[in-house]
């Protein structure tokens, strides 16, 4: 029984011992394989000098670089911004600590060896040479002090990244493209030629660097240049909830008149449904709730009538069915700074609105054809009419010059001059002309301007008159509702004319008293309307750059990105928004964003693929995956699906 027993556990012990060689010839075999085969089995192809060639499905190419020079002087975060944001890029950081019995040897090796050098230059009497060196050398000293009082440490940094593409020709181009935008900052990257299976292995995730003679010596100061991570979140310390970034689940605080904001204006670009308007009802609706900010919407599709609504404030239609006139005539004084004595004081520009109406007349003659009859003699014969109109009232830069003369103390404001009365001058002068070259324009300009003229019975004689609205101070939300004139000119039309009217009345008056001064926001609600005529697109340029003088924002919203970037007449528009945000966006759009805004692949990726609400929200510099979802008060004015609309309306009355 004993010796039966002792024969079982040789046999289990052989087994184990069968067992336990078996798992070291595996293991051996396992330990044999090149690191192509642990992460790439497929393979991947080291024979060019210059590249790799990953072999698998897609048979990408990758090509490395390290960073070989460096500027003298570097900020934080910008240093390697160009790189990290590149597109499709892997990028590692080596960094080893340079202990201080090292640092501060070799720190007094270069202190001596600037010091011969200086002498030698002052031997041969090369005075910049000597200065130079000896600002150097103090330099050198001063870090090898604070080295040794433990206020600083040195660095050895290698930086390398390596790039992919589908085809040698875009890896090429991508390759030039990577040097010169990181020469910009004065920074070298160089191809790891010869060595571009080293330098790819050292940018995978094994933290082995095997390029270390490329590697660069910084100080505490600078090392923190090269670090990619900032914050996570952006926004501002104080303002409106927004939404939440979506990468950490914060909320997203944003204040639209921050003061580390280069100027007010945003732009707001998505595809139709993405939730454009959504968007701008929460920013308007809890900025005039939270923060007191006024806001005024030139709504072009009826989007913000329950908002006005709901906030307290006012809807003005403008139809030919309606009461409402705006008085494109209308002008009022503004403040401004004098540049040699510092002083406020109040002006009358009555050139730049002969300007603005001409402009505005001029897109009316054009009508919805845009005809080509309208040239530079068309043009001079309306701004020589609209400043008679204002000659004959005697409106001159006089501020005073916009009043009645009265024995009274009490002055009343004149009744400006109106397209009406702009088209009897016409009339007038047209009689009195006798230069042929002129009789053609004013006989088109005759006929084509008489359905403007209410007396005519015009069509689109709502902006014949006297205003009969005034935009009044200290109301939370304005919206002037366009949305039942005709889409293809009446609207567009509208817009240039209310925009040119709301700079008279709403956005002046906000520079009367700066104590005084509120914030306001101008809404353009599809702008891409505006687009087609030139007169407009240049009206709403001129505002984007002047709206922070007077401590506005202004606010575009539109669909397609493409059509203000390849329009150069529209591109300051976008250079004068320090706010952009991006909701989900058509595939055609997308790779325009990418190239403007340097996007990663991921980025482009989200943009095309994102749900309604969510978005690339960029402030300044910064930027973060931000998500919109509106309370369930909000919704009742913000939502602008009918479905939607109808399914909440039924549950509200299910309960």
């Amino acid at each position: 029984m004993r010796r039966k027993k002792q024969k079982e556990q040789e046999a289990r012990e052989n087994q184990e011992r069968m067992l336990e060689t078996q798992e070291k010839k595996e293991w051996s075999l396992f330990k044999k394989q090149t690191i192509k085969e642990i992460i790439a089995p497929t393979g991947i192809d080291a024979s060019d000098l210059n590249g790799l060639e990953i072999i698998s499905a897609t048979n990408k190419l990758a090509r490395t670089f390290y960073v070989s020079n460096l500027p003298r002087m570097a900020t934080f975060p910008s240093l390697f911004r160009d790189l990290y944001n590149f597109g499709d890029v892997n990028v590692s950081l080596y960094i080893n600590p340079v202990g201080e019995e090292r640092s501060q040897k070799e720190l007094n090796k270069i202190i001596n060896e600037l010091e011969t050098e200086r002498l030698v230059a002052q031997d041969r009497g090369s005075i910049n040479r000597e200065s130079d060196l000896s600002y150097k050398k103090s330099e050198t000293e001063q870090l090898r002090d604070e080295i040794a009082a433990g206020f600083n440490k040195l660095y050895e940094a290698t930086i390398m990244a390596t790039l992919f593409a589908y085809s040698q020709t875009e890896l090429d181009n991508l390759a030039k493209m990577l040097s010169s935008e990181m020469a910009k900052n004065l920074i070298s990257v160089r191809s790891a030629w010869g060595i571009q299976e080293e330098a790819f292995k050292s940018n995978l995730p094994f933290a082995e660097n095997r390029l270390e003679n490329k590697a660069h010596v910084f100080d505490k100061k600078s090392m923190c240049t090269v670090f990619p991570f900032i914050n996570a979140d952006i926004g501002h310390s104080t303002g409106i909830p927004l939404g939440y970034n979506k990468q950490t689940g914060n909320l997203i605080l944003y204040d639209n008149f921050s003061s580390s904001l280069a100027n007010y204006n945003m732009v707001i670009f998505a595809k139709s449904g993405a939730g454009k308007s959504v968007t701008m009802k929460v920013l308007t609706s809890r900025s005039a709730v939270l923060m007191g900010i006024e806001s005024l919407a030139l709504d072009a599709e009826g989007e913000y009538i329950l908002v006005a609504e709901a906030l307290g404030g006012v809807n003005v239609t403008i139809s030919p069915n309606s009461n409402t006139v705006i008085n494109l005539f209308d002008v009022e004084v503004e403040q401004v700074k004098d540049e040699i004595t510092g002083r406020e004081r109040t002006v009358l520009n009555i050139e730049n609105k002969v300007e603005d109406v001409t402009q505005s007349i001029l897109t009316m003659a054009r009508g919805s054809t845009r005809s080509t009859e309208v040239n530079e003699l068309t043009k001079q014969i309306i701004a020589e009419t609209v400043a008679e109109e204002y000659r004959r009232l005697r409106i001159t830069n006089d501020p005073m010059s916009l009043y009645e003369r009265s024995d009274s103390i009490k002055s009343s404001k004149k009744e400006m001059p109106t397209i009406g009365s702009w088209y009897k001058t016409l009339q007038r002068k047209a009689e009195a002309n006798t230069n042929p070259d002129y009789n053609y324009q004013y006989s088109y300009l005759l006929k084509v301007m008489k359905q403007y003229i209410r007396e005519y019975n015009g069509q689109m004689a709502y902006f014949d008159g006297q205003s009969t609205f005034e935009l009044l101070s200290n109301i939370p939300f304005i919206n002037l509702d366009i949305s039942q004139l005709e889409e293809r000119f009446a609207r567009p039309l509208a817009q240039q004319i209310l925009l040119s009217w709301i700079w008279e009345k709403y956005v002046k008056k906000n520079s009367e008293d700066k104590k005084k001064s509120r914030k306001k926001r101008v809404l353009v609600d599809e702008a891409w309307m505006l687009l087609p005529y030139p007169e407009a697109v240049d009206f709403l340029n001129t505002m984007a750059r002047r709206a922070r003088k007077r401590n506005v924002s202004l606010a575009i919203v539109s669909q397609r990105f493409q059509d203000f970037y390849e329009k150069p007449e529209a591109q300051a528009v976008l250079t004068s928004s320090d706010t952009k945000l991006f909701l989900a966006q058509d595939k055609s759009e997308v790779e325009l964003l990418k190239e403007v805004f340097k996007l990663s692949e991921g980025e482009v990726a989200y943009l095309v693929n994102c749900t309604k609400g969510e978005g690339l929200f960029k402030v300044g510099q910064d930027s973060a995956i931000l998500q919109i979802t509106p309370t369930k008060k909000e919704f009742e004015f913000v939502e602008t699906n009918l479905n939607k609309i109808v399914e909440a309306e039924r549950k509200g009355k299910l309960r």
